[in-house]
């Protein structure tokens, strides 16, 4: 009866030990989403050029693609424009301005123009906010793109979304100038290669 007793007393010593554990462990500080600086802004104008850039790596010496910011990032060189315009988006939205549908309009004749192309749209944000919450509202901005391209009659199956949140910012700077190029869609162009 005494072993029974000893044995039971360990399991449910060890199963609050293993809980205690497991539910510090998942406890953490995240960090609250600030206040906007500026009042919330429906029309976002391009960054401006006075801009200090990004540390940018050596540029590579194959031209080639554009290619996604992910893959520039991983051959040290900075992310090159391609065909089409990056759109930008005011502080904690994924609302569409009127300047960014006008350029989607524009990505949208290209992409009519070139019928053998896929765009990946990438999403973006600044620093501010968690890494998840940024993810989630690259993501956002992504698919707001991706359906506005739709309505224009781009088919959705040569358009493919990715969120890289504040992970791959295009300005390090902590200023607003900064903040808005960091805060925007970037579309990457592919061809579809046929296959044999």
């Amino acid at each position: 009866m005494k072993l029974i007793y000893l044995s039971l007393r360990k399991y449910w010593i060890g199963m609050v030990a293993g809980s205690v554990v497991a539910i510090a462990g998942c406890a953490t500080d995240t960090a609250k989403k600030p206040a906007a600086i500026a009042g919330p802004s429906s029309a976002v104008a391009a960054p401006s050029s006075a801009r200090a850039p990004a540390e940018k790596p050596p540029v590579s010496s194959n031209p080639g693609s554009p290619g996604s910011s992910l893959d520039a990032l991983r051959q040290g060189r900075a992310a090159a424009d391609g065909p089409m315009k990056t759109i930008y988006f005011a502080f904690d939205s994924y609302a569409l301005s009127t300047d960014s549908r006008a350029v989607l309009k524009t990505n949208a004749a290209w992409l009519s123009a070139n019928p053998g192309a896929v765009v990946e749209i990438e999403g973006h944000c600044d620093e501010r906010g968690t890494t998840e919450y940024n993810l989630a509202l690259g993501a956002k901005r992504a698919r707001a793109a991706m359906d506005y391209l739709i309505t224009l009659g781009v088919n959705a199956s040569r358009i493919k979304t990715t969120s890289y949140g504040e992970e791959l910012p295009a300005c390090r700077n902590a200023t607003e100038a900064c903040y808005l190029d960091n805060r925007r869609d970037r579309f990457v162009e592919s061809r579809v290669r046929p296959t044999s």
